[in-house]
């Protein structure tokens, strides 16, 4: 299906050098960003407490993170859990030791000032002080401390998820096309991942383990453009012989561009729904998904395209000769 057909070929190519010298400047920034400021990890990678509370009336969460900014937590992360009546209180290392409604439990057999691996919650202090701000009938049904220890393993399985995903797409794409498109494609989607990551540390927006699993989404949501894009670079080898390889490519891209716009806005409009009315708990999910997809069709069409081109793609990389059959053969 397409809304739209354009007649003339586009010339990406004739302007390919450009295009990459841009993904290269960003990329190079957010490896900056990255470097100087780091990312700003949740919880889930540094360590902390997490509070599960029921009411029994829908909860006044604004009340709960002002309450938490005065008991002395810098970056209170208070959200809905489930329903409005229960809430998740999500509190760092840092906040634990510094916000005045919390006390830490040493170890009986740890030294002083060990006291912050063994840190939790005291319930009846945290109602009384803070919990009973969100509304009436406060009660505290989970508490879950996440050590450090665990924060570095997960951060540790993160990255290993990550480099299977690009080992296995980079795999896949050598067996169906060619070497040369798989080294274009890893780059175009490593190119996506790394400037989400940049954003996140330019900007000190949390990332948690929903914007990881964001990132390894937009990884394989980028490879599924750049395979549209490489089967129709193959189809025109085959069928324009006489055209030149950026002829091939830019007819490539042009002739998807309808199917782009289409695919990419719907799925566009779907994350912004949730980037703009799933509140909180979807908010940084859906921001990471929101830079990948655009990243992921400016990378798809102008970093991988070219990046094969300048790594000498030619039509008998992929459209092999067929062998006369002679006369010994036939008899």
């Amino acid at each position: 299906m397409e809304f739209f057909r354009i007649k003339n070929d586009i010339p990406f190519m004739r302007h390919a050098l450009v295009f990459n010298v841009v993904s290269l400047i960003t990329f190079l920034a957010a490896v900056f960003f990255l470097t100087v400021r780091g990312l700003n990890l949740s919880i889930e990678f540094t360590g902390g407490v997490v509070v599960v509370a029921s009411y029994s009336e829908p909860a006044n969460i604004e009340a709960l993170r002002d309450g938490l900014e005065r008991a002395g937590v810098s970056q209170p992360e208070v959200q809905n859990f489930g329903t409005a009546r229960e809430v998740q209180i999500k509190l760092s290392l840092k906040d634990v030791a510094q916000a005045a409604a919390i006390r830490a439990d040493p170890d009986p057999g740890a030294p002083a000032g060990a006291s912050t691996q063994t840190a939790k919650i005291d319930p009846a202090k945290l109602t009384e002080n803070i919990l009973k701000l969100g509304g009436a009938g406060a009660q505290i049904t989970r508490e879950d401390f996440v050590g450090p220890q665990v924060g570095r393993e997960l951060a540790t399985d993160g990255a290993l998820a990550l480099l299977v995903v690009v080992i296995g797409i980079a795999i896949y794409l050598a067996i169906r096309f060619e070497w040369k498109f798989s080294v274009a494609a890893i780059i175009a989607n490593l190119h996506d991942v790394v400037i989400i990551l940049g954003f996140f540390a330019c900007f000190q927006w949390e990332f948690s383990l929903t914007v990881l699993a964001a990132a390894l989404a937009v990884l394989g949501y980028s490879v599924n453009e750049s395979v549209v894009i490489a089967d129709r670079i193959r189809e025109n080898f085959k069928k324009l012989r006489r055209a030149s390889v950026d002829q091939v490519i830019d007819n490539a891209i042009t002739r998807t561009m309808s199917r782009t716009i289409i695919t990419h806005g719907l799925t566009e409009t779907m994350v912004l729904s949730m980037l703009f009315f799933g509140g909180p708990t979807l908010h940084y999910f859906a921001v990471a998904l929101t830079i990948g997809i655009l990243f992921g069709i400016y990378s798809s069409v102008l970093v991988m395209a070219p990046i094969t081109r300048w790594l000498g793609v030619k039509r008998e990389d992929l459209v092999k000769p067929v062998k006369k059959e002679s006369a010994s053969d036939l008899a």
